[in-house]
């Protein structure tokens, strides 16, 4: 309501006093205070007030004794506003003298007292990490570089360990680091010390924000909860020039029927006589966009990696962990006490983080899927500037498909024109004409209400388990591009082994030591049912290759196939040997599964052939053999290990409206 004018009314024989917020105006209706003879005016108004007569024909004014007098109509209006917040309350005056027909004399005269503060109610709607004074822009939010409008973080760590829950989870602050992870807003007054009697200040929320916000204020050396919840209105008193700090956070984050958007709004509220409903007289208006999740691509450095200890991958984690250490990276081991036997680390949850301009930490997405592992994330990592958010579904809805190995992230692509400069989500889902399991509604809808990250669902029913990650991984990249995307291709794999045969190799052993079954080179190649499994397998693939290209913006150039076989199993895909594909990225260091290929001179020609495809890119492969600990349980290294890593430089809010 800034800005616009409210309208008075003179009447006989009263005084009228009004309170005037700089910036609005207020209009008189200066007739009703005229006695009915009266046919012109005259005023004069202290040097503190603008005035301007409308609604009078200027032709018709006349000079009394040195005044300006205007005609006098019932649709005379004077609009005037006061320039500066008062001293005193009342130190603003407007004095109407009346005339008569044909009367030199006055007949009468009426007054309007006013006293002129100045209310904003303000944020950091420019987006700099500071309160602005009253931002044109701070009622409203928009995208890209040129944007304005605040940003709220949803308060999903715990900074207190005396905290049950989350710091939004109640209306209490317990440490003064909870108030860095809130949004700073002033309610700035400036004015007299007091107020004529029957106004004070209201700051409010409507019913559908209140679950989505809560307000803080300091009260007596101790932060009070004003807002948010079940409180949708607060009395602040009015005392004079001052500046009223309170802290805001985030309970929710964006979701379906949730847009992100919270409002919060504070009134001058007027009451003329005691009884009578109050009715505001000034509103000002700030909004704040809840920063979306935004989930990290394998692209990004990495912080930390996340790797279970249970009883039969000894080995597999002292790989583990001599990659890491050779890599330079953090490494936090879940032991059995808070893992229960469940190693699928990757299948428990996905890290991502909150961006603010004042404020940046990571947080944990758990899955819905809730095995023995379902403690670590909150036992674990939520803590002081460490988030923890979940959503909860329908057991019965629930399927191997809500595992979070079935939910990656792209690099920043253009695809058809639109940046995305975040990457993009992508998830496995059913094929688009089956009514096949699907990735459960409520991770979905999340994902999507993000906005940043276009979620794009992929064709993942087709495997057994049904992961994204089975068939396709990014690696960094030294040129413009910045990635690659690896898809297992057993086209390419088929192609390998053709090679070997006709090179005189038809006869090398795969798989040694890890299949109980002889498999040579030949056999392989000529086993139909293997041929035809792996042809279905590949069309499959291609089919999101198609997929991929199209929603990535990408060519072939930007592809690179990793030779891999399959086996159908109850009608779907699982790997015949260790799936290559299903790697940890640590920057240039990869640790692959071991697929115990064809040995042909001392090496096997499948590590070979993806260390000369990844050579290019500057990165360097370890082969770590998960074969007992993972792969014979329907998983890889991928699945077995988690990564943290760096955010994106890039400012989500600088985004064009996605």
């Amino acid at each position: 309501m800034r800005g616009e004018n409210r309208t008075l009314r003179l009447s006989r024989g009263q005084r009228v006093q009004a309170v005037c917020v700089l910036g609005s105006g207020l209009a008189l209706d200066v007739s009703g205070g005229a006695p009915s003879e009266c046919k012109w005016f005259s005023f004069r108004n202290s040097p503190n007030i603008e005035i301007e007569v409308v609604n009078s024909d200027p032709s018709q004014q006349k000079v009394l004794n040195g005044e300006k007098l205007w005609p006098l109509s019932q649709r005379t209006m004077v609009e005037f506003r006061m320039t500066e917040p008062s001293t005193e309350t009342n130190d603003g005056k407007i004095t109407f003298t009346y005339y008569g027909k044909g009367s030199d004399a006055p007949v009468d005269k009426a007054g309007v007292y006013l006293t002129g503060i100045e209310l904003s109610l303000d944020v950091d709607a420019d987006r700099d990490g500071k309160v602005e004074k009253n931002n044109p822009q701070k009622a409203g939010w928009s995208w890209g570089p040129e944007g304005q409008g605040a940003i709220l973080l949803v308060n999903c760590d715990k900074d207190s360990m005396f905290s049950r829950t989350v710091d939004g989870g109640d209306n209490i602050v317990l440490s003064k680091m909870d108030l860095l992870d809130m949004s700073k807003m002033v309610l700035r007054i400036q004015g007299p010390e007091k107020l004529p009697t029957g106004y004070h200040l209201l700051l409010y929320i409507s019913a559908t924000d209140a679950p989505n916000l809560g307000i803080f204020y300091l009260h007596d050396k101790v932060y009070t909860h004003v807002l948010g919840r079940e409180k949708l209105f607060y009395k602040a008193r009015y005392t004079g020039t001052r500046e009223l700090e309170f802290y805001v956070e985030g309970l929710r984050f964006p979701d379906a029927g949730f847009n992100g958007l919270v409002t919060i709004r504070a009134s001058l509220l007027e009451s003329q006589v005691e009884g009578i409903p109050e009715t505001p007289i000034f509103t000002d208006v700030v909004t704040f966009r809840i920063a979306p999740l935004i989930l990290t691509p394998n692209t990004l450095e990495p912080i930390e990696v996340y790797v279970c200890s249970v009883k039969d991958n000894y080995l597999f984690l002292k790989e583990i962990k001599n990659l890491v250490s050779e890599a330079k990276y953090k490494i936090q081991i879940c032991f059995e006490y808070v893992n229960r036997g469940d190693r699928w680390m990757q299948d428990e949850m996905e890290f991502g983080y909150i961006h603010a301009p004042h404020k940046s930490f990571p947080v944990v997405l758990d899955s819905p899927r809730d095995g023995e592992l379902k403690d670590f994330p909150i036992r674990e990592l939520l803590g002081p500037d460490f988030g923890y958010v979940t959503r909860v579904a329908a057991s019965s809805e629930v399927t191997s498909l809500d595992s979070f190995g079935n939910l990656e992230v792209s690099p920043p692509v253009t695809a058809a024109g639109k940046k995305y400069p975040l990457g993009r989500i992508l998830i496995g889902s059913s094929f688009p004409s089956s009514s096949g399991r699907r990735m459960t509604k409520v991770v979905r809808d999340f994902l999507n209400a993000q906005r940043v990250q276009s979620p794009i669902e992929l064709f993942a029913d087709w495997l057994f388990v049904g992961h994204v990650d089975e068939f396709m991984t990014f690696v960094p990249a030294p040129d413009q591009k910045g990635f690659r995307l690896l898809l297992a291709s057993p086209a390419t794999c088929f192609r390998i082994l053709q090679d070997k045969k006709q090179e005189g190799h038809g006869d090398v052993i795969m798989f040694q030591g890890l299949e109980t079954k002889r498999w040579t080179v030949t056999k392989v190649l000529s086993t139909d049912i293997i041929v035809q499994e792996n042809g279905y397998a590949q069309h499959c693939i291609d089919w999101n290759r198609d997929i991929l290209k199209r929603e990535l913006g990408l060519t072939e150039e930007d592809i690179i196939d990793i030779p891999a076989l399959f086996r159908l199993h109850q009608d779907k895909a699982v790997a015949f040997f260790p799936n290559m594909v299903n790697m940890i990225v640590l920057g240039k260091d990869l640790g692959v599964p071991k697929p115990y290929g064809p040995v042909i001179k001392e090496t096997c020609c499948l590590e070979d052939y993806v260390i000369e495809q990844l050579k290019p890119l500057e990165l360097h492969c370890t082969f770590i053999d998960d074969v007992v600990s993972y792969h014979k349980k329907l998983g890889e290294v991928h699945c077995g290990t988690n990564v943290r890593r760096k955010p994106f430089s890039y400012k989500w809010w600088q985004m064009e409206e996605p």
